[in-house]
């Protein structure tokens, strides 16, 4: 069958991209994907892709970006099959990514893609463009991923209003889309860990290698911590993030402390949530100096993330010496060795977490002591580079491993009565991909 335009587009800026990193490969070319955006592009995941590849190329590798995506026919398509299905109507786009005919549709792209590319090695940073349907020729893939659907699941804002058919299958996508992989490497070890215990992986099959820092430069000059300056940082997803549970918090807290003040960043969407309350001060689209500044003169970052699996803010906190709070959950009590730079919260309560800022605030000498041990673990720890040669220490030329689990099986017996259909699809809705 011929392939579709939005292929042969996808290929050629993805050829484009590969030349503007102008590096020397160590033995090959990569494929790296997201579903979310270019993964060059630093705006992407929270520029973590770029970050990695940027990295992977300081040691050889020559990275080329894939974005697979669904044209708005197709995206009706799946909706309307998944919804016959008994998925229900979609609420959001991330279940109709979480559905298996979604994934299997992503993966044919980025299978076509690199095999007009004749690349060998594809690095996904999610499971959304997974199970991989090009195995049978010698394609090697592997994901770098910072949460499960196991984990995502018990706490997600949203699961609760899915139907049971819903559930049941994006728990069964999320099998099929680990099988049949070269290796995984996660960012927090909890992750790998879930991985091992939920979904079966075996134990050499999964390696925690950390992520690195963001953009925000580490600050060394002297801070004032008897200043009680809170910070919170959100450029999408405000109530997700714990921004109105922060804000009630703080009223409380301010009864206490009327000289409390919190810095709020987010996007023009997120002012809604925020009341003209007194001591609150919103920003929106800062500079990235007047951002960094912020957090340089910030006594406490109070982020009370609902289901985030990370945290990059954390990391920016930290490395400009502000010890940061949170609930303990996911990958905070990793980042904060359990509390000891920073302050972990049991339950998402308005009450607990005004209690604890205002026992973080009580004691500024042990806000410094945090702030220094804090910085220097997060300065000694997380690296680009050291994530990378992490996973380059995973990465030989080879032949593939044959595996076959009954996942990995289920996967490849139906690859290819999907692959067929995907193609059609794609044919139908052209320039479904993009880089």
């Amino acid at each position: 069958m011929q392939k579709d335009d939005g292929v042969a587009r996808m290929t050629a800026a993805a050829e484009q991209n590969g030349a503007r990193h102008n590096m020397k490969p160590r033995f090959e070319r990569i494929a790296m994907t997201s579903v979310f955006g270019d993964p060059l592009n630093p705006a992407t995941w929270s520029g973590a892709p770029k970050n990695l590849a940027d990295a992977l190329g300081r040691i050889g590798f020559s990275v080329t970006g894939l974005h697979a995506r669904h044209g708005s026919a197709g995206k009706a398509n799946i909706a309307l099959r998944n919804f016959v299905a008994g998925h229900g109507q979609p609420i959001s786009g991330e279940q109709l990514l979480r559905s298996e005919l979604s994934r299997r549709r992503l993966a044919t792209q980025v299978a076509q893609a690199v095999r007009d590319l004749g690349i060998r090695h594809v690095l996904h940073t999610g499971t959304f463009d997974l199970p991989a349907v090009d195995l049978a020729g010698g394609t090697r893939h592997y994901l770098y991923c910072d949460h499960s659907w196991s984990l995502a699941q018990a706490h997600h804002v949203e699961a609760r209003r899915y139907s049971r058919k819903a559930l049941e299958a994006y728990e069964r996508a999320e099998h099929l889309s680990l099988a049949g992989l070269e290796h995984i490497f996660t960012f927090g070890a909890y992750v790998r860990d879930n991985l091992i215990s939920h979904y079966g992986v075996p134990p050499d099959r999964v390696t925690a290698v950390g992520s690195g820092k963001g953009q925000i430069q580490p600050y060394f000059e002297p801070k004032d911590y008897n200043r009680p300056a809170l910070l919170f940082v959100a450029k999408h997803y405000f109530q997700a993030k714990g921004g109105g549970l922060l804000v009630e918090a703080f009223q409380r807290a301010r009864r206490t402390r009327p000289d409390l003040t919190l810095d709020i960043v987010g996007d023009a969407a997120s002012r809604r949530h925020v009341p003209p309350i007194p001591g609150i001060r919103f920003h929106a689209r800062l500079p990235w100096t007047m951002l960094q500044q912020l957090f340089r003169d910030a006594t406490l970052l109070v982020q009370p993330m609902l289901n985030d699996p990370w945290g990059q803010v954390y990391l920016e906190a930290l490395a400009s010496r502000t010890p940061v709070l949170g609930l303990r959950r996911h990958g905070l009590p990793e980042i904060t060795a359990d509390g000891r730079y920073g302050f972990l919260v049991e339950q998402p309560d308005a009450g607990l977490l005004s209690a604890a800022i205002l026992d973080a605030l009580g004691d500024p000498d042990r806000l410094a002591r945090m702030a220094a041990q804090g910085q220097r673990h997060v300065l000694d720890t997380y690296s680009w580079d050291v994530v990378a040669k992490k996973i380059a220490s995973r990465w030989d030329d080879g032949p593939a491993a044959t595996r076959h689990t009954p996942h990995l099986e289920a996967a490849t017996n139906r690859g290819g009565n999907i692959s067929a259909e995907v193609t059609l699809g794609a044919e139908q809705s052209k320039g479904a991909m993009y880089v």
